[in-house]
């Protein structure tokens, strides 16, 4: 199920909101032309139904399409790059 993910520059975060509960992919700006994804939180009731992976492809898709390099000080984040090398490996640090 596909959930609506919004962008907050100005707190550096993708979110969204399911069942009235919550789910973020944090990042840091460290240098000019990068993105650092450092923190994924989905709410208990929310883990399961695959929010985080929504979460981490609108953060690497804004990447992309900002010409950033990627960073994952993030566990989540640096697994999921991972296991799909193959789309991203191109936007890492």
């Amino acid at each position: 199920m596909s959930t609506a993910i919004e962008h907050n520059p100005q707190n550096q975060e993708f979110t969204t909101r399911r069942q009235g509960h919550s789910a973020e992919l944090a990042y840091a700006r460290p240098a000019e032309g990068v993105i650092d994804f450092t923190h994924t939180f989905v709410d208990e009731q929310l883990r399961g139904q695959g929010l985080a992976e929504e979460l981490a492809r609108a953060g690497l898709t804004f990447a992309k399409n900002d010409n950033l390099k990627v960073k994952t000080s993030c566990s989540f984040m640096a697994g999921f790059v991972e296991r799909h090398h193959a789309e991203y490996a191109e936007l890492l640090a």
